[in-house]
């Protein structure tokens, strides 16, 4: 148990002989060293509920660390805080060990727990957008804490490969990308005669993604004509009768989408464990349904539409079937929802989705309870808040708007390209640091705001070195690195650290190397990577500042030397641990 827990546990360990079980004992670092290691106002909090003066309550917890030998003193400040000052060599122990372990900021608080976290589920008639990429960046990134704390994590996503808008996706090919553009062919037996005669990506220059988002902007507007509309709507009932030219059709469209999706998912460095496919369980949703009427937990309409009782949950009604017998998205969620628990018998179930599925999702987990597939507390939304472009209004996928993920990042790129100064790289090496700081910089200005706040992407914060932005962390690393290079020495324990790293500012590192796991444990539990990224932020600010004040290799001693390079190499590991769970790759130089 570290130090933080060790104090928390004796801490509550007395609440708890008080009759208040359930206070929470919060630790945070004071800004000033002067007061201490750890500081906590917890005898403000319970004093009233003890009938006791704050500072009388102060004094009996200090006195449960008497003689604690990882404690130099514990003061009470102003109207009840409680200070602790740490052992120093105990603060200075942390060098050693990061030096010594490669699992610094990991625990095993999730061992035993199998979390299935659902994100980026893109519908596979377009490109990857904006929104997509904060999806994405969000759930891979609480994906990657939850790993850091022991859970065992499965991801997952559902591919949505059917119905009315893929459907368009199918007519858009169909009719508007003969190669003859004159041609404006309806009719699926000519394509599927005279394939050859249809465009490909190639023929325009185009990823086989955005060919296929360009021709479904066309299918989607064309389908306003009403005749339109009902012969798209019979490729629907072609398509579940399982004709054969439809499904090749099908199949066709997918194929590019997938094609295209596939590589930017790549470039962003993510990838799914299981991925689910629409038209392998849509079925399923109804005969779930049927369940659900026999034992009594929906209720059929005089229409013949089909409705929840969700009165109990404090939910409105939604129904589940339609009049006309067709089912709707809450149909065949409840259907996979099933499946998943079957497959992987997860402790809980995730899913990453936008804020305006809220009640959607609510309304999955009531029935899904009811249906006794889990229970509603083990149903969890990750919900996230909307991103834009600084300087530009709404977009949408249906208007051809949109801003899509692989342009941001090539924008991105480049502008790193142009701030390169590194004569030493070579061209090649250049592009791939621009590349990789690029990217990161995108991701981290998305994950560095609250998961729930709404944000627009600035070119000119988010790619600065400067300030709170990836690149200025990811630089932070390569300065560390190249001291590291420079110094030619292979870091090693410290042996006499009472000696060393007394200054204010190594004193500063040091306090904050400590709170790496701390940090990371409160990200992951609270599904908040933003809590990681202001650590790093102070992290880099605070080495930064040592480094500004004080020589690393030419130092006055060789055990300063020794020392300040240990320190260096402990900045260096947490940066590049604490950016692998945000999904940001570091970079030895820039």
């Amino acid at each position: 148990m570290d130090i933080n827990e060790s104090i928390k546990t004796k801490i509550l360990e007395y609440l708890n002989a008080k009759g208040l079980s359930s206070t929470e004992v919060i630790l945070d670092t004071p800004k000033d060293s002067t007061h201490g290691d750890l500081t906590t106002n917890i005898a403000l909090q319970v004093a009233k509920q003890l009938q006791k003066a704050p500072i009388e309550v102060a004094k009996e917890i200090t006195d449960l660390f008497a003689g604690n030998s990882q404690i130099d003193k514990v003061e009470v400040a102003g109207p009840g805080f409680l200070n602790f000052h740490l052992n120093k060599s105990l603060v200075k122990e942390v060098i050693n060990t990061i030096i010594e372990s490669e699992n610094f900021g990991t625990s095993d608080w999730g061992k035993g727990q199998t979390w299935l976290i659902e994100h980026t589920s893109p519908n596979p008639n377009k490109a990857m957008h904006l929104g997509h990429l904060r999806n994405n960046v969000t759930g891979m990134a609480i994906s990657n804490l939850a790993k850091g704390i022991g859970v065992n994590v499965v991801m997952d996503c559902i591919d949505n490969n059917r119905g009315i808008a893929i459907a368009k996706l199918m007519w858009g090919y169909l009719k508007f990308a003969n190669k003859d553009q004159a041609k404006q062919i309806e009719d699926i037996n000519e394509w599927y005669s005279n394939q050859d005669e249809w465009q490909t990506p190639e023929d325009l220059s185009l990823s086989p993604d955005k060919f296929m988002d360009h021709l479904y902007v066309k299918g989607a507007e064309d389908f306003k004509n009403e005749d339109v509309e009902s012969k798209v709507r019979q490729l629907v009932v072609n398509w579940e009768n399982e004709d054969k030219v439809t499904w090749d059709l099908w199949k066709k469209v997918l194929d590019y989408v997938y094609a295209g999706q596939s590589a930017t998912l790549k470039r962003l460095g993510s990838h799914w464990d299981y991925v689910w496919h629409e038209h392998e369980h849509y079925k399923e949703g109804k005969e779930i349904v049927e369940k659900g009427l026999e034992i009594g937990i929906f209720t059929k309409l005089d229409n013949g539409a089909v409705m929840t009782n969700l009165k109990s949950y404090n939910l409105p009604d939604t129904i589940v079937i339609k009049k006309d017998g067709t089912s709707l998205y809450i149909t065949q969620d409840l259907a996979l929802t099933k499946r998943k628990i079957e497959k992987f018998h997860p402790t809980k179930m995730f899913w990453v989705i936008g804020p305006e599925q809220s009640l959607a999702m609510k309304q999955v987990f009531a029935v899904s309870e009811q249906l006794e597939f889990g229970k509603f507390e083990d149903f969890n939304h990750i919900a996230y808040g909307f991103i834009t472009i600084k300087g530009q209004g709404k977009m949408s996928s249906r208007a051809g708007n949109v801003v899509y993920i692989d342009d941001l990042l090539d924008d991105a790129r480049d502008t790193v390209l142009e701030k390169i100064k590194n004569e030493s790289l070579s061209e090649s090496e250049k592009l791939d640091v621009a590349e990789k700081v690029g990217l990161g910089a995108v991701k981290y200005s998305i994950l560095k705001v609250g998961r729930l706040t709404n944000t627009a992407f600035d070119f000119d914060t988010s790619l600065s070195f400067e300030g709170d932005s990836g690149p200025y962390l990811m630089y932070t690393y390569a300065r560390c690195t190249s001291i590291l290079r420079q110094a030619k020495v292979k870091v090693s324990r410290i042996e006499n650290l009472a000696d060393v790293l007394n200054t204010e500012e190594e004193q500063q590192v040091l306090r904050t190397l400590n709170l790496f796991p701390k940090k990371v444990l409160e990200a992951a539990q609270e599904y908040a990577p933003n809590v990681l990224c202001s650590y790093l932020f102070e992290l880099a600010q605070i080495y930064n500042k040592f480094y500004n004040q004080h020589s690393v290799l030419n130092a006055q001693t060789q055990e300063d030397i020794n020392s300040r390079i240990a320190l260096t190499y402990a900045v260096s590991q947490t940066l590049k641990k604490g950016l692998s769970f945000l999904g940001i790759e570091t970079v030895e130089s820039m």
